[in-house]
Parts: C-alpha cells; structure tokens; sequence
C-alpha cells in the first residue's frame, strides 16, 4: 500500500524517495498522515513549553534542526535533516546551510540593534525559514513553532496563535495566512504579525 498525497494550495509535495522515509508504513492517506504528524507536533509543542530554552541556543542550526526532528521523528526517518531535493519553493538544497546561517545571523543582529518590535522579529524569522524551506515536509508548522519559541523564549512576549487553528486543512484561516504570507514576500508584515496574534 503506498502514500497517496492530495496536495492542497500551499503545500510543498514529498517526493518519492522521500515518502520511503515514513516509518509507519499502514499510513495511505493524506488524512492519516495528518493525524499521526499532529500527534508528534502536539508533543514537540508540550516539550517547547516545559522548558525555559535558552535563548542563544535556540538561534543555532543545532536548535532548527533538533525542533524539527521532535516535531516529526516518530514519522520520518529524514526528521531533522536538512532536504536533499529541490522543490517547487525554496533555496537550492545545496544553499540551505549558507541560507539558514545567513537569517540566524540577522536574526541575532535585529535582536541586538532592536531593528523590529519583537513580534516583527520572530514574525519576519518565520517567514524567512518557511521561504527557505530547509525540510522535505513539515516547513509551515516548523516555522510557527520555532517562532514561538523564539518570542516568548528569548523576546519575552507570550505565544502566538496563528488564529487558533489547524493551519494544515483547508478554509478561511489557511487562506487568510497565505495571504499574510505573500504580504510578506513583499516585505509588508502587518497582516502576518496580526494573524499570528489573532
């Protein structure tokens, strides 16, 4: 039995030799495969807020790279690891490295100079890991969690929202923040950093 994936508007395809990584081989559908990653996420988010992380070991590779892996590891033998595919959004996977390297170190420096208020710091951090892509599945939420962790870790401001909802499933919340996130591609984050408040 393989994986079959209905892509909806948004979402980055797994390539073949990527779906051989999933480690739950019962999984057929999309919607399965929604339940089983949420699951995994739900407690990759319980780790997050158990924990005072500190915050200059969250703005490292280390720190993206293990988020993801608690995010998805009980799914993909590939959790955690930066992809090895290009895809039809994001940097050459040869430049993730570099790419990752280059936004922690801004990120670092807006934190330093004050550039943005904090909510524009993690909201901008976001979009810039989702717009990289370092991951064959799992980028969006990855990039809201470790926003999360970067605001009320090492911002000192509470969680975000991102509207309260299953971002992964279709309606008006998921088109709302495709909105706010091509807003963002032009460098306008009012609408991105309201939604994740809402």
């Amino acid at each position: 039995m393989g994986l079959d994936l209905d892509y909806q508007d948004g979402q980055t395809p797994i390539d073949e030799d990527e779906k051989e990584g999933l480690m739950i081989k019962t999984i057929s559908t999309v919607g399965e495969l929604d339940e089983f990653e949420q699951l995994n996420v739900e407690k990759a988010i319980e780790w997050t807020m158990k924990r005072k992380l500190d915050p200059k070991k969250i703005l490292t590779e280390e720190f993206v790279k293990e988020l993801h892996k608690r995010m998805f590891d009980d799914l993909w033998k590939w959790a955690g690891q930066f992809r090895t595919t290009n895809k039809n959004i994001g940097v050459d996977k040869f430049q993730i490295g570099i790419e990752i390297r280059n936004l922690l170190d801004n990120s670092k420096y807006w934190i330093k100079n004050k550039t943005f208020v904090e909510d524009e710091i993690a909201v901008r951090f976001s979009h810039c890991i989702v717009n990289i892509h370092p991951f064959a599945n799992g980028n969006g939420r990855h990039s809201r969690l470790i926003a999360d962790v970067l605001v009320s870790n090492a911002l000192g401001k509470p969680h975000f929202t991102w509207g309260s909802v299953n971002l992964t499933k279709p309606g008006e919340a998921r088109t709302e923040y495709l909105k706010a996130l091509t807003a963002a591609d032009g460098n306008n984050y009012d609408l991105l950093i309201a939604f994740a408040r809402k």
